[in-house]
C-alpha cells in the first residue's frame, strides 16, 4: 500500500460501508468480504456473527510490508532487495519519510479503527440478542485483535494514540500514551476479555476453527507484561496456559510451519489462508514471495519462487552450528551453494554437517545451479517456505495455502522460563522444565539451573525470523551489544523506536511534541 494520509484514509471507512463477511464452519471456506448496507435491522441478531468474521478477515489481511518492518532489526535476519530505507532500518539509520513506515502505521491503525466499528455495531445488536453473552464474546474476541495490533504498533514506535472508538475526530486531540501506558492498557483489556472467551484450544472451536480463545488473550497479556518487565504477571498468565493442558509442542518442527502444522496443538494465534483445495480460481493467501528465494529450482515443475528480500544472518547460522542444531537450523534456513561456500570460507566452519545442502528434504533446490553469483539472498527463511510438493496441484505462487503463525506454545514456555529467571514464582512449571520441553523437541539434551542467558539463547534458536522476538528480547534486557555485528552500531536511546512517519506529524502534532520530550 502506498503512503497516504492517516485521517483521510481512516475516515473513508464509514459504518455505511462496514466490511463484514460470510462464512461457514469449514476451514477451507475462508472469510470473504461483503458490505452491510444502510438501514441495518438490529433485531436480526444472527448478523452479529458476520461482523465477527469480518473482524477476522481484517486480522488476516496482514499487509506484506508490515511484518518485515516489525521483524527486521534483530541479529537473526537481514533484508535484501531494492528498498534501500529498509536496509538502512536494519542498521539503525531511520528515515521517517520512508513509505513503509507510514504504510505499516496506517495498516495497523486502520485495523484498530475497523475493530472499533465492528464492536460498536455488535453492541447495537446486543440489545435485541436472545443471548447477550454471545455478543460479549464476539466483542471480546475483537478486543484481542485490537490489542495485538496496538502491541505491534507500540513495539515499533513506543508511545501511541490509543483510539477508544471508530470516530477519527478524537485522534486530533488524543494525548500520546507512553509505551508503558499502552502495555498496561493492553493487559487491562485482556483481563476484561478473558472471562468472556471460550475456554478451549483455538483448534477446538467449531464456529471459527482456530479462532481466538481465552488462551490467546492470556498470551497477549503475557507479551504486554513481558515488555513491562512485570515478570510475575508473565508467569501467572503463561502458567494458566500451561496448566490448562490444552497445548503441546507439535512434534515435527519442520512441518509445523507447513501444511501439516495448520491449526496444530502448538498454535495459539495464526492467520489462516486457503486455496479452497482447488488448483485454480479463488485463493486467499499471504504474500510469501517477499521471503522466498529469488533463484529456485522446485521439485514440482512450474512452482514459483520469491523476491530474495529476507535473509537469515551468518551470525545466526554459525550460532546454530555451534550448538549442534539440526532440525531447527534446517527448518529456519534455506541454503544455497553460494551460502554454504561462504560459511565454509571461515576456517572454523570449513567442515559442515552432511545434511547441510542447497536441496531441501522435499527436493526443492535453492539458489542458482550454474555457479553464478546470486544478486540478492544466499540464504532464505525456511519458516516462510512451503515445499513445492505441498502446493495444491495447479497452484504455482510461492507459499500458497500456508498459514502465518503469530503466537505459539513454545513462546509461552520460554516466556514462563524467562519470568522465573527474573524473580517470578510458579507452582505450575519450573524454568528448567519449561526450557527443556522446547529443547527436547529440538533433539537437544536437558540442562539444569536455567539462567537468563540460557533462555535468551533458546529463544534465539527457536524464534529466528519470527515477529522480531530476538530484537525485542535483547533490547528489553539491555544486551544490545549483541546487535552490533557486521558494522552495525545500536545506540540505546536513539534506536529503540522508529521515528513517527513524516506524514503523521503534519496531521497529528502531538506526536512531534511527544517525540521531543
Amino acid at each position: 500500500m502506498k503512503p497516504i494520509k492517516f485521517l483521510k484514509y481512516i475516515m473513508s471507512l464509514t459504518l455505511a460501508s462496514l466490511i463484514v463477511v460470510s462464512c461457514d464452519d469449514s476451514l477451507n471456506e475462508p472469510l470473504e468480504n461483503e458490505v452491510v448496507l444502510d438501514g441495518v435491522d438490529y433485531t436480526k441478531t444472527e448478523d452479529m456473527f458476520r461482523l465477527l468474521t469480518g473482524a477476522y478477515a481484517k486480522l488476516y489481511e496482514l499487509q506484506w510490508e508490515t511484518y518485515p518492518l516489525i521483524s527486521v532489526r534483530g541479529d537473526d535476519v537481514d533484508p535484501n532487495g531494492d528498498q534501500e530505507p529498509l536496509l538502512a532500518t536494519d542498521v539503525y539509520r531511520y528515515d521517517r519519510s520512508f513509505w513503509m513506515y507510514n504504510s505499516a502505521w496506517l495498516n495497523l491503525y486502520s485495523d484498530i479503527i475497523d475493530y472499533h466499528a465492528n464492536m460498536e455495531q455488535i453492541a447495537l445488536y446486543k440489545e435485541y440478542a436472545p443471548n447477550p453473552a454471545e455478543a460479549d464474546q464476539y466483542m471480546a474476541e475483537i478486543r484481542v485483535m485490537r490489542a495485538f495490533s496496538l502491541f505491534q504498533l507500540s513495539r515499533l514506535w513506543g508511545g501511541l494514540l490509543i483510539p477508544t472508538s471508530s470516530s477519527t475526530d478524537e485522534l486530533y486531540t488524543t494525548e500520546v500514551s507512553s509505551r508503558e501506558e499502552v502495555m498496561q492498557h493492553i493487559s487491562a483489556e485482556m483481563d476484561a476479555s478473558i472471562p468472556l472467551l471460550p475456554n478451549v484450544h483455538p483448534n477446538q472451536r467449531t464456529d471459527i476453527p482456530g479462532g481466538i480463545t481465552r488462551y490467546t488473550a492470556l498470551a497477549v497479556k503475557a507479551l504486554a507484561n513481558l515488555e513491562l518487565k512485570n515478570y510475575q504477571e508473565v508467569a501467572n498468565a503463561t502458567g494458566q496456559i500451561i496448566e490448562s493442558g490444552a497445548f503441546t509442542l507439535y512434534p515435527d518442527f519442520y512441518e509445523l510451519f507447513k501444511i501439516p502444522g495448520k491449526l496444530s496443538s502448538e498454535n495459539i494465534l495464526e492467520l489462516q489462508y486457503s486455496d479452497l483445495g482447488q488448483g485454480s480460481g479463488q485463493n486467499f493467501s499471504y504474500l510469501y514471495e517477499f521471503f522466498g528465494p529469488n533463484d529456485y529450482a522446485p521439485a514440482v515443475a512450474g512452482a514459483g519462487g520469491g523476491w530474495g528480500f529476507w535473509e537469515p544472518t551468518e551470525k545466526y547460522i554459525k550460532f546454530m552450528l555451534d550448538r549442534g542444531e539440526t532440525v531447527r537450523l534446517e527448518t529456519s534456513v534455506l541454503f544455497t551453494e553460494e551460502g554454504i561456500a561462504k560459511i565454509k570460507s571461515d576456517p572454523a566452519y570449513a567442515t559442515l554437517p552432511a545434511w547441510v545442502s542447497n536441496e531441501t528434504r522435499d527436493g526443492d533446490i535453492i539458489g542458482k545451479t550454474d555457479g553464478s553469483p546470486n544478486p540478492r539472498s544466499i540464504f532464505s527463511s525456511g519458516k516462510h517456505y512451503l515445499p513445492s510438493n505441498q502446493l495444491t496441484p495447479g497452484r504455482t505462487v510461492y507459499g500458497t495455502n500456508k498459514n502465518f503463525i503469530c503466537i505459539r506454545y513454545a513462546e509461552i514456555l520460554l516466556m514462563h522460563a524467562e519470568a522465573l529467571t527474573q524473580g517470578a514464582t510458579s507452582s505450575v512449571m519450573s524454568a528448567d522444565a519449561a526450557l527443556n520441553e522446547v529443547r527436547d523437541r529440538a533433539g537437544l539434551g536437558d540442562i539444569s539451573g536455567v539462567t537468563l542467558e540460557d533462555v535468551l539463547n533458546e529463544k534465539y534458536a527457536e524464534f529466528a525470523m519470527e515477529w522480531g522476538i530476538r530484537f525485542y528480547d535483547l533490547v528489553r534486557h539491555n544486551r544490545t551489544e549483541e546487535l552490533d555485528y557486521d558494522g552495525r552500531n545500536y545506540v540505546e536511546e536513539e534506536d529503540k523506536y522508529l521515528p513517527y512517519p513524516l506524514g503523521q506529524l503534519d496531521l497529528l502534532p502531538q506526536l512531534a511534541e511527544y517525540e521531543q520530550n
